[in-house]
């Protein structure tokens, strides 16, 4: 193997500037109420006046006592939100966890987020704000 040989690596990681980090951030999504579910999630969605997507999560004790399988949850929803923020360009959104789910339900549960993610995009709610 030659010695100049460089490998490139494309990142996948979840940036800073896509994450809804600051509880005022939070609470303007929650103020909108612009929301829709499923029997997994609940998602709810604001404008804000940048052109990437931002995501926020919500996963309570209440969802899964043990914190491996929450954190499996925030990994699946912030693994096809990486996958889809170009769909959701402009918008905050906040993910509420309603129902846990494991590996064997996973590729339900991000079905059932992909549906959420088209229907959110979609809210009159949330056009009315644009």
């Amino acid at each position: 193997m030659c010695s100049d040989t460089r490998y490139r690596f494309t990142r996948y990681g979840f940036k800073r500037s896509a994450r809804l980090l600051k509880t005022d951030d939070f609470s303007s999504v929650f103020s909108l109420r612009a929301s829709v579910g499923n029997d997994y999630f609940q998602i709810l969605g604001k404008p804000n006046q940048t052109a990437e997507a931002r995501l926020g999560l919500v996963v309570g004790k209440k969802t899964d006592k043990r914190a491996v399988g929450r954190n499996y949850i925030k990994r699946t929803i912030r693994e096809t939100f990486r996958l889809n923020a170009t769909q959701l360009a402009g918008l905050d959104i906040v993910v509420r966890s309603r129902k846990a789910f494991t590996r064997q339900e996973g590729a339900a549960a991000r079905a059932a987020l992909l549906t959420l993610f088209k229907k959110i995009r979609s809210c009159r709610a949330l056009s009315s704000h644009l």
